[in-house]
């Protein structure tokens, strides 16, 4: 009998507690019993209520805004487990902060994603099932394995079973660095369409200016495809420049992880975007709404890669 052949365990902190809840419930599994809170001068304090001894445990957490309190709560519960002789540990991460400072692209920059990386195993964990990380090579910042789904086959599902003809959109890239992703939606989707990609120059951080459009989208739906959207500028203006300069009818907006900081809801409420789909890694905050914005569910494919790692069953196989 291995360490780690009692039942899941899978427990939760403040970040995202629906989606923890789903992917148990999916997994036909009570929430582990934990609270987490702060002491009076503002430290993280967590408390498991139930025994992990030799279980294999999934503590699900996005380290979301606000960052710093979620990864502290991450790390903590890494500890408080691990302490408690857990089997296993795996950090289930549905959105990884911090995961665009990746490199240096100055002097005296810190690449504080492999920091984050380093403290996230040095607190115990033993392995790591994260969703479209923003930089593919953080993967190898870790030296504990990682198992990166893809936010993709979500959401091209869900597009292929409500827009009838592929063949009467593009799918476009807001900038040169999501030409992939794009290139995976557009074949998961079965369109004919070549992709296009929109050009341009950002003049500062989260400030862009958007160029010229590369490819045909004239008299041709759109849909925009990123992995992140966070003050949601470059997706709006790449939105009105497709409408404006390459004459597309419409635009529909893809996204993985929804930051949503700043004026990013007023921007997409003024936007000529009809329809935003991104994936719940990430919740929206009680007080920001917006009539465009339709959540998917990232639950089914975490429980079933969550449930293949406990089986040490491969989890690639999820997108064949």
């Amino acid at each position: 009998m291995d360490s780690f052949s009692k039942d899941i365990k899978i427990f939760t902190s403040n970040s995202n507690p629906a989606l923890a809840g789903d992917i148990a419930k999916i997994l036909g599994r009570p929430m582990g019993k934990s609270q987490a809170g702060k002491f009076s001068d503002g430290e993280t304090n967590i408390s498991i209520g139930e025994t992990v001894r030799g279980s294999d445990v999934f503590l699900v957490q996005s380290t979301c805004n606000p960052v710093n309190d979620h990864l502290m709560e991450l790390l903590v519960m890494v500890d408080a487990v691990k302490r408690a002789s857990a089997g296993r540990i795996t950090a289930v991460i549905p959105y990884f902060g911090y995961a665009r400072q990746d490199r240096k692209s100055k002097a005296r920059d810190p690449i504080t994603a492999k920091l984050v990386a380093n403290l996230i195993t040095a607190a115990g964990a033993d392995r790591v099932l994260t969703m479209d990380l923003h930089a593919a090579q953080i993967q190898g910042f870790f030296d504990i394995p990682l198992d990166h789904l893809q936010g993709v086959p979500i959401l091209a599902e869900h597009i292929k079973s409500t827009i009838g003809n592929p063949d009467d959109y593009v799918v476009v890239s807001p900038d040169l660095g999501a030409t992939k992703l794009a290139r995976n939606f557009a074949k998961r989707i079965d369109t004919a369409n070549p992709i296009a990609i929109v050009d341009k120059r950002r003049p500062k951080a989260n400030v862009s200016e958007v160029m010229n459009i590369i490819g045909d989208v004239k008299g041709k739906k759109v849909i925009l495809v990123d992995e992140l959207i966070d003050t949601a500028g470059t997706l709006c203006n790449a939105a009105a420049a497709l409408i404006e300069v390459g004459g597309a009818t419409e635009v529909i907006a893809c996204a993985t992880h929804g930051v949503l900081s700043g004026p990013a809801i007023e921007r997409i409420s003024d936007s000529v975007i009809q329809q935003f789909l991104m994936i719940d890694t990430i919740p929206l905050p009680k007080d920001k709404s917006c009539g465009k914005i339709k959540f998917l569910s990232a639950a089914p494919i975490f429980a079933n890669a969550i449930e293949r790692i406990h089986e040490n069953k491969p989890v690639s196989t999820i997108f064949d």
